[in-house]
């Protein structure tokens, strides 16, 4: 009974996240959700008890899914350079196979959503900016690898390069890839954070 619930929660999710690729703009409703599923309305509210709650478990399984990895990055690599390349090259790959998803991450599919689901949705990027910040920090420390400015604008540039890639795959409906061309233009954010260090 457990695994059926497991895998039709799964599936619930997976139709939206489908929904959301196949019309970036189109507002979701639990009716139409239910029905690509194949289920009732009521079915889905035995899963989830709102569409803000589907929606959270999207912004969880995210989270759960890169920043388990990030922390992995940060302990196999010592220097600050490849930590940051591979944390932002892991995002922009993430954001490619995840389409529908980057539109919940973004704030996109929520428009029209309650306010608290697109700042529980924004602290994906917040956090993630935090991470590249203490990077940046421990490089210096560890690594005398100074930014040009300060940590915080080092990590706000970074976020900028991120979310604007992200935020171009999403206009571009899906065919503008976060990572085409991922070796120079690191190399041009490496160069703006650090300098001749990079």
């Amino acid at each position: 009974m457990t695994e059926q619930k497991t895998s039709r929660r799964e599936a619930i999710l997976h139709a939206l996240v489908e929904l959301l690729e196949k019309d970036p703009g189109a507002r979701i409703t639990t009716a139409g959700l239910a029905k690509s599923v194949g289920v009732t309305e009521a079915a889905l509210y035995r899963h989830f008890p709102s569409k803000r709650k589907m929606f959270e478990a999207l912004i969880e399984f995210a989270e759960e899914a890169v920043f388990s990895r990030c922390q992995v990055i940060l302990q196999e690599q010592e220097d600050v350079r490849v930590r940051l390349q591979q944390l932002v090259h892991l995002v922009l790959v993430f954001a490619e196979r995840n389409p529908g998803l980057c539109t919940v991450l973004t704030g996109d599919a929520l428009m029209g959503e309650n306010d608290a689901l697109r700042k529980r949705a924004s602290q994906f990027f917040e956090r993630l900016e935090t991470q590249v910040r203490q990077a940046l920090k421990e490089g210096e420390i560890r690594q005398g690898l100074r930014p040009r400015t300060s940590s915080a604008r080092g990590a706000d540039f970074v976020l900028v390069f991120v979310e604007g890639r992200v935020q171009r795959f999403i206009r571009s409906s899906f065919s503008r890839l976060p990572s085409n061309d991922f070796e120079e233009a690191w190399g041009l954010v490496a160069e703006a954070v650090w300098g001749g260090n990079s």
